[in-house]
């Protein structure tokens, strides 16, 4: 009986004919007897449930399946189902074996970020999980994508919180390694508002532009999520005579005439000057603040 034999099916990504195509590949059971192999191909529908749109018997240790954008188009999670049964007895069949669900598709690694407003870059990378098919002999084999970033109604709205170093990446042709046929990276910062405004949501999008081939023409990638935490700003001051208040609430008075450094950052160019003069006349040594230069 064709029991307990571990067929693994896995699904990889490959162009045929410079068409896309999914193989399933299983192992065959060793020592190998005449077997043939039903193959069913499945997706997940909208409501997440399994749809059969492809089935096929075979004599070969693996399968193909075209993404033709009607059958199998892009954005679709693609399960492959093996059971090997002997020729001429049918009923004698092994127990069907899954793959694991392959997205074919644009991904998002991290699918989710959580950063900060501190200045810091986040890498954000954007990947194909199928080959780019080159459709013509020129050298426009690639597919441009078109970045985005939208603000998921913060309770106080306004423009994204979130800049890209990039309005677009390409995806190159190259060899499929991993779960990646193509990537690009990008890099995500949050915007220093100086406002107390929570942490707000983003979503950075990403759209084909133009592509020349169907396949892509009808595909919208999913969106990945920034989230941004909010941190707290400081102030300091100094005013009439001036009295100062640093960041961390002392307080003292100045009346010094000349001009002294008022505040410095230590982690980014930003500095601030303040010129101070007699304003106090003979009775009292009082100094006014009379001008000031900020980088």
């Amino acid at each position: 009986k064709l029991t307990g034999l571990a067929l693994q099916p896995v699904i990889t990504p490959e162009l045929v004919h410079g068409r896309v195509h999914l193989k399933c590949s299983y192992s065959p059971p060793s020592p190998e007897p005449p077997v043939q192999y039903r193959v069913l191909w499945s997706r997940l529908s909208s409501l997440g449930k399994r749809e059969q749109f492809h089935q096929e018997t075979t004599p070969q240790p693996f399968a193909h399946v075209e993404v033709d954008g009607a059958n199998l188009r892009l954005g679709d999670t693609v399960f492959c189902t093996v059971t090997a049964f002997r020729r001429g007895t049918p009923e004698q069949q092994s127990q069907p074996e899954d793959s694991k669900g392959f997205y074919a598709g644009i991904k998002f690694l991290p699918e989710s970020l959580e950063i900060a407003e501190d200045g810091k870059e986040h890498v954000l990378t954007v990947l194909s999980t199928v080959p780019i098919a080159c459709p013509g002999q020129d050298d426009s084999c690639k597919i441009t994508l078109q970045l985005s970033t939208e603000d998921l109604g913060s309770q106080v709205p306004g423009p994204p919180d979130i800049t890209l170093s990039a309005c677009q990446v390409d995806l190159l042709p190259g060899p499929c390694s991993g779960s990646s046929c193509a990537a690009a990276t990008v890099t995500v910062t949050a915007v220093t508002d100086f406002a107390q405004d929570g942490n707000r949501v983003s979503r950075v999008s990403a759209r084909p532009v133009a592509p020349r081939d169907l396949l892509w023409r009808a595909y919208t990638p999913g969106d990945v999520k920034v989230t941004v935490r909010d941190l707290p700003t400081g102030n300091c001051y100094s005013f009439t005579d001036p009295h100062i208040i640093t960041f961390d609430g002392w307080r003292y008075d100045s009346y010094k005439v000349g001009t002294f450094l008022l505040c410095r950052s230590d982690s980014r160019p930003f500095e601030v000057h303040i010129r101070q003069w007699d304003c106090g006349g003979h009775r009292s040594a009082t100094a006014c603040n009379c001008g000031v230069a900020a980088r």
